[in-house]
């Protein structure tokens, strides 16, 4: 249920454009880190609750023992653990990878060059999406990113930053302190940044990853669990940080 290494550096982005800012000097870069580490705990912690949830309900069946039979011992074999490991394993999630990665590209490069009446796709997914993305205290550019961004969750910025700037192609900026200044005025908030962070930990997994899942599984029906399942808790977290932070504060 919950996948961080790809999502780590949007996390670390966005908490040092807004959670930094809170505190000045050193002090700064800790209260950073610690609401990343949060995040990230906050999504191990679901995953272990819907898990316990899961094992109680629908995964619920009689206990059965695990016997592991040890093969013999060989001595390791250099040149076949790297044929092994390259083969088996590297050009295969690269093959995967590149499978979803290129018609998404496509998909993307289209949906922000062909227009409608003046307003390119994403514009138009977008002002769809704004009615319910601002019940999850995001907008509809932010959900689009998301959305688009699920051959890899390192892109959802660089796709958000697209929408925002009107541009044809991914935008990717290294300077911090300019996608800060390009997200405020595009009406990020303090919440804004909060709930951002909350459905990266919190939404569906890449696509390598469902590829995975219905390789493991042999069950669409279990990809789409594994699909939705992240992606409905972090909806409603979302709606709740929403709907206690215009309440209370």
């Amino acid at each position: 249920m919950f996948h961080a290494i790809g999502r780590f550096p949007i996390l670390i982005s966005i908490s040092t454009i807004f959670i930094a800012s809170l505190v000045q000097g050193i002090g700064a870069s800790f209260i950073s880190t610690f609401f990343v580490i949060l995040i990230v705990i906050l999504g191990i912690f679901l995953t272990l609750i819907i898990s316990k949830i899961l094992s109680k309900t629908i995964l619920k069946g009689m206990p059965s023992s695990f016997v592991l039979e040890l093969p013999p011992y060989r001595k390791p074999q250099l040149g076949k653990i790297l044929i092994r490991s390259i083969f088996d394993r590297t050009l295969f999630v690269l093959g995967r990878a590149i499978s979803t990665a290129a018609p998404a590209g496509l998909v993307i490069w289209l949906f922000a060059n062909i227009g409608i009446n003046g307003e390119n796709l994403l514009t138009i997914i977008a002002n769809f999406l704004n009615p319910f993305a601002k019940l999850m205290g995001l907008d509809g550019y932010i959900l689009t990113g998301f959305i688009l961004g699920i051959p890899a969750n390192e892109i959802v910025l660089p796709i958000i930053l697209m929408c925002y700037l009107g541009k044809n192609s991914l935008v990717n900026l290294d300077d911090t302190f300019s996608i800060g200044q390009i997200l405020i005025e595009n009406g990020w908030t303090f919440l804004t940044a909060i709930n951002v962070m909350i459905f990266t930990v919190l939404h569906f997994p890449c696509a390598t990853t469902l590829l995975t899942i219905k390789k493991e599984t042999g069950s669409l029906k279990w990809t789409l669990v594994g699909f939705a399942l992240p992606t409905i808790c972090g909806i409603i977290l979302c709606m709740f940080t929403t709907f206690f932070y215009n309440i209370f504060l």
